[in-house]
């Protein structure tokens, strides 16, 4: 059994003041408070449906848009997913989910690769999504793969409501992390690359 995988990470600028914790092995806990409603329900469905306990705490510039509390927040993410894996021994290593949201139906698949990119085919229209505008669904992806050095695939297959869709999106990226991070037991305690090196 994997000892508790944690990590708390804090990020300051002009722009924003970020701190997040999260738990690899927890039970779906979650308080994200981002001055972004929409946001705080998408955080909150990634940590519960990814099993990970999260807290995020963001102040942003909100007064100018959502644009920066959204980007930031997914590299302060990123980076907490990253220390919380340590070494990435005894990990599954890959991760993919294809989940239905109503009419919606998206495609998520991962590797934590130590190569931090999105691929994106997700149509989503310009607008606001309540308070939240539904083209920063993709900047909190770029930023959280960038940062948590994983390779991310991201496609809609089917869907036209764009709540359900990033809905949808931010569920399936967290199902796929979950069956990443998850102790191989056949591994026993081996780093999942041929290269030697995550």
């Amino acid at each position: 059994m994997m000892d508790m995988r944690t990590a708390r990470v804090s990020r300051a600028t002009k722009e924003t003041n970020i701190t997040i914790e999260v738990g690899l092995d927890g039970a779906g806990t979650v308080d994200a408070q981002t001055g972004i409603g929409f946001f705080d329900h998408m955080l909150d469905a990634f940590g519960r449906h990814g099993l990970l306990d999260l807290q995020v705490d963001a102040k942003g510039d909100l007064r100018v848009d959502g644009h920066h509390t959204v980007e930031d927040t997914g590299i302060v993410l990123g980076q907490a997913l990253a220390s919380a894996l340590g070494d990435k021994r005894g990990i599954s290593r890959f991760g993919q989910c294809v989940l239905p949201m109503d009419e919606a139906l998206v495609m998520a698949a991962l590797d934590i690769s130590g190569r931090g990119a999105l691929y994106w085919d997700v149509q989503l229209p310009f607008g606001m999504v309540g308070d939240f505008d539904a083209q920063l669904a993709r900047e909190f992806f770029i930023a959280l793969a960038a940062n948590a050095g994983i390779t991310l695939h991201v496609r809609q297959l089917a869907g036209d409501n764009a709540h359900h869709v990033i809905e949808a999106t931010f569920k399936a990226v967290a199902r796929a992390l979950r069956q990443a991070v998850e102790p191989d037991p056949r591994a026993a305690g081996a780093l999942p690359s041929t290269k030697g090196a995550l």
